[in-house]
């Protein structure tokens, strides 16, 4: 999965295509904590991550915002108290493309590394 996370972003087409289901099944296989979730007609790659408290999801939140736009690649994120659920898709082509895994990956790095902790994580 790191290898995933330090790939560059890469350049898609307003036109192009969504990933075929045999490239989803193949990337998802090595975000195993994440899952494909179709709303509005079109799938996300999703992943709920939990914390001790309101203000983890919300700097962890603050801190995917901050990659997001570092990236201009922008998912849609869900904050509760004890959790922050992460959903990526590329809006050009109504569905999944290899840089949501990217960003998926990232995501999943930066929590590993900052946020998962006895203090933050929910047990």
């Amino acid at each position: 999965m790191k290898e995933l996370a330090f790939k560059s972003i890469l350049p898609y087409r307003k036109d192009g295509p969504p990933m075929a289901q045999e490239q989803i099944n193949e990337y998802l296989s090595l975000l195993p904590a994440w899952g494909i979730v179709e709303r509005e007609g079109i799938p996300r790659l999703e992943r709920s991550f939990p914390f001790g408290d309101f203000q983890g999801a919300l700097d962890f939140t603050n801190r995917v915002g901050e990659m997001a736009e570092e990236a201009d690649h922008h998912p849609a994120i869900l904050v509760s108290w004890g959790r922050a659920a992460v959903s990526w898709w590329t809006h050009v082509v109504n569905g999944l493309h290899e840089n949501d895994f990217i960003m998926a990956a990232r995501t999943e790095e930066l929590y590993k590394k900052d946020f998962n902790s006895g203090s933050r994580e929910m047990t």
